[in-house]
């Protein structure tokens, strides 16, 4: 998911700056939403659980987009997916991201540590080996969405400044320990309304205990469609995230994004588009030396899991005072 939001301001960046330019996106159904406020861009859908599965499905979806007859294609994946898939379309330019992995393995193998080029540069890279060269540095994003009565009841109505909470990631390694979690909301639920993110039966049973244990706060997870989450995200002060999905939503919609880092480092380029540097809360890397210890936060050494627990909560709750 991170990875597709993470799309978001360049095709915005590539659509403004061409406005004649007519782009379809291959992506999953449910990602749509994230390109509803994006001119001349058309979703189109991959089925990759039904129709497009396996190899013959990929053959029938491209069977599907030659319809279209396209000019160029970018692959902003490439995976092998995309490689299959390329076999089939009928294009005679074809371009795939470069991923820069040979830099990345030497990042978090500990031979350099460097910042390395960002992942929305590389998509924008894509599109300027195609001939369209786009400039990232003075980006636009969507309104603030007016809230209806369904959205307004669930945050019962609140006039407080709020907070955005994505506490979990995919892997333990790149999450805050949740009783740090827990001193952060409790210290700033006092004075702000908080949101709780996340997903799947066992993050939400955690979140509605947070949710009851602290005054101001209210449990978004399971509860709303992707869409209804993005225009209550759109009203955010802040977001506080890890590295994960959340803080990529969140940055794509030009809400100042606070990212707490634990076996993952920025340097491997996945931070979220157009934040300042010391919006990124860093685990100590004089304690844990071999961060980054992989670029996705899936491989890391023993007793580096709670890593991120070496930011205090304090530390984190006058970094999001200072923003608001």
């Amino acid at each position: 998911m991170g990875d597709v939001a993470m799309t978001v301001p360049v095709l915005r960046a590539l659509t403004k700056q061409y406005p004649e330019l007519k782009v379809t996106l291959l992506t999953r159904a449910f990602f749509a939403p994230f390109f509803r406020d994006i001119e001349n861009v058309n979703v189109f859908s991959a089925d990759l659980k039904g129709k497009h599965k396996g190899v013959f499905g990929l053959y029938k979806l491209a069977r599907e987009l030659n319809k279209s007859q396209f000019y160029v294609i970018a692959d902003l994946h490439n995976v092998l997916r995309t490689k299959v898939l390329k076999q089939f379309l009928r294009c005679k330019r074809f371009i795939s991201i470069d991923k820069g992995r040979k830099k990345k393995k030497q990042l978090t193998s500990g031979k350099i540590f460097e910042p390395l080029k960002t992942t929305h540069q590389r998509y924008a890279d894509v599109f300027k080996g195609l001939g369209y060269p786009i400039d990232l540095s003075n980006p636009s994003f969507p309104e603030r969405v007016e809230l209806g009565s369904k959205l307004q009841k669930l945050l019962d109505g609140s006039c407080k400044t709020m907070i955005g909470i994505a506490p979990f990631a995919a892997h333990e390694g790149k999450m805050y320990p949740l009783e740090l979690t827990k001193k952060v909301i409790e210290a700033l639920s006092k004075d702000y309304k908080i949101l709780l993110f996340g997903g799947g039966k066992k993050e939400i049973d955690i979140l509605n205990e947070m949710e009851f244990a602290f005054e101001n706060t209210v449990i978004i997870a399971g509860k709303l469609t992707l869409d209804e989450e993005l225009d209550v995200v759109s009203n955010l002060g802040v977001m506080l995230s890890m590295d994960s999905g959340n803080a990529h939503i969140a940055a794509m919609l030009g809400i100042k994004t606070v990212i707490i880092w634990g076996v993952t480092h920025p340097y491997a380029g996945f931070a979220p588009f157009n934040q300042p540097d010391d919006y990124a809360l860093l685990a100590n890397r004089n304690q844990f030396p071999k961060i980054p210890t992989s670029v996705y936060g899936n491989k890391y050494p023993e007793n580096y899991e709670a890593a991120a627990g070496s930011i205090s909560p304090e530390v984190v709750v006058e970094k999001i005072k200072s923003i608001i």
